[in-house]
């Protein structure tokens, strides 16, 4: 919710849009019944039920929707802050996003929006599609805040009444697709980097999510370790805590907002000038070989990619993947098309342990166009 327009001038929520959506608690899965049951209670509270008249509701709502645990998902395990981050919460338009968007622990998903996935049946529609068709994802829109870097992608999401915020970069346009490794590419990615820097400084911890990943299954009890961050691998060798071998992929990955990983963004973000030509993935990956996640003292764990897929290692189960990411690809058309292919074979093969995933050929046509004119 937007705060009153007394305390808050228009120019100050310009750049933010807050969906009105129901508040949640953290422990509810987001099925409309619990959803009901939450608003039953508060309209009990104000016009003054007794506490045997919230007891019998309490009750009925337990008769009718049957233990917790049906319907309840695993509540992220979020490091303890060494600071109290609640004390310097800054109420400016970001401050003001985040904590319109986030849950009651100060956790929130978070993933940039621009003009190039905005289009009719583009990037952010099957995004979108996912959340709304996979397993016990529906709700997590709730606490998804799209970071617009251009203006037509901030009334986009605008339009769609979901949580945005605009991201202002001064002196450079993101509003076009960055041919990946590009000039632009690079710079977007530092940008990216720099924000959720912000973001952390702020005590709120968070998934990033890259646009190009379908989201088929609610991926919390698989984020539930308690370590300071879980990362996603373009190649996972099968143990989830050596650094030495395992490929991160910064396009999914979840932080816990504490005094570690605000060291570790600080370093990230200040390798850039010595980092002429590497994107921010690169980087990160350096320094995790180098062992300053050891020099840290950070937990970190690498996540299986049976669970949280991509183009690059395919999950072998049906029954288990979370995410499918289209990394190891080049162009978004590519990604679009071979995504919706993903999407389809998993709403019919879903539940089954020996379906094949569909080849993925429009991103290796584009590989190989790369290729040629490169040669």
């Amino acid at each position: 919710m937007l705060p009153p327009s007394s305390q808050y001038s228009e120019k100050n929520r310009r750049h933010i849009w807050s969906a009105q959506v129901p508040p949640m608690d953290l422990a509810t899965s987001g099925a409309a019944s619990a959803r009901e049951s939450s608003k039953a209670v508060v309209v009990g509270r104000r016009t003054g039920l007794t506490v045997c008249s919230l007891l019998l509701l309490s009750l009925l709502i337990y008769a009718c929707m049957g233990p917790p645990e049906l319907f309840s998902s695993t509540e992220f395990s979020v490091l303890q802050h060494p600071f109290d981050a609640r004390k310097n919460v800054e109420r400016d338009e970001l401050g003001i996003a985040l904590e319109g968007t986030s849950m009651k622990n100060k956790m929130l998903i978070i993933a940039i929006l621009n003009k190039a996935y905005i289009g009719e049946n583009g990037m952010l529609d099957l995004f979108l599609q996912s959340l709304h068709q996979g397993e016990n994802t529906e709700f997590l829109i709730n606490y998804l805040l799209l970071v617009a870097v251009d203006e037509l992608a901030f009334n986009r999401c605008k339009a769609l009444r979901l949580h945005c915020y605009y991201l202002v970069s001064e002196g450079v346009s993101f509003s076009q697709e960055a041919f990946y490794m590009s000039g632009n590419f690079i710079k977007m990615m530092w940008r990216r980097t720099q924000f959720l820097r912000d973001v952390l400084r702020r005590g709120y911890s968070f998934i990033f999510t890259d646009m190009d990943i379908l989201w088929l299954r609610n991926p919390l009890s698989r984020l539930n370790g308690g370590e300071d961050l879980q990362i996603s691998c373009d190649n996972y060798n099968g143990q989830p805590f050596d650094a030495a071998s395992n490929l991160i992929n910064t396009g999914f990955y979840f932080i816990s907002a504490n005094s570690r990983t605000i060291a570790l963004f600080d370093r990230w973000y200040g390798a850039m000038n010595s980092s002429s030509g590497m994107k921010d993935q690169d980087v990160l990956l350096k320094m995790n070989f180098d062992g300053v996640f050891e020099q840290l003292d950070m937990k970190v764990r690498y996540l299986d990619t049976d669970y949280f897929s991509g183009f690059c290692q395919k999950s072998k189960d049906f029954r288990k993947v979370i995410t499918v990411h289209a990394n190891c690809c080049i162009g978004s058309n590519a990604k679009l098309i071979d995504l919706r292919a993903f999407m389809e074979a998993w709403k019919i093969y879903n539940g089954t342990s020996n379906a094949s995933w569909p080849k993925h050929k429009s991103c290796l046509l584009a590989k190989n166009r790369k290729l040629i004119l490169v040669s």
